[in-house]
């Protein structure tokens, strides 16, 4: 199961929603971007919990990261960076089975991949803070 790939199809679902703020068949959305990345069939039902999570939890996730970057309201900043930052704030606060270490590396590679100039370094600062306040830094 390729989980890198899955979290790229999340993030593409979850940039897309975010960008369009129409409802959509989630499910569907899902399945688009993953027939467009190639992930493999045991990799969607991971991609699927990452969006439903984040998104059922959106309005915490959202709070929380405000908290950590006052200097930076949720909706100023880059797309990118806003829905990186929420998936792996979901994986961060809500999946026990995934270390704290893991989402955040996770986070800073697609960042680099997907993101700006700056994103890599800007994700890695809130998260971090993140992690600390969890208690999921030494995961």
């Amino acid at each position: 199961m390729s989980r890198r790939l899955a979290r790229e199809t999340a993030l593409q679902v979850l940039f897309q929603l975010d960008l369009t703020k129409e409802s959509q068949d989630v499910e569907a959305v899902v399945k688009h971007w993953a027939a467009e990345f190639g992930v493999p069939e045991t990799s969607i039902p991971f991609a699927m919990e990452l969006v439903q999570g984040t998104l059922e939890n959106l309005a915490e996730i959202d709070r929380r990261l405000g908290e950590l970057a006052p200097e930076w309201k949720i909706e100023r900043m880059a797309g990118v960076d806003r829905n990186l930052l929420r998936l792996a704030a979901f994986e961060i606060l809500y999946r026990s089975d995934i270390p704290g270490p893991v989402s955040l590396n996770e986070a800073i590679e697609l960042g680099k991949r997907f993101g700006g100039a700056e994103s890599a370094k800007f994700i890695n600062g809130i998260l971090d803070k993140l992690l600390a306040k969890s208690g999921k830094l030494e995961s």
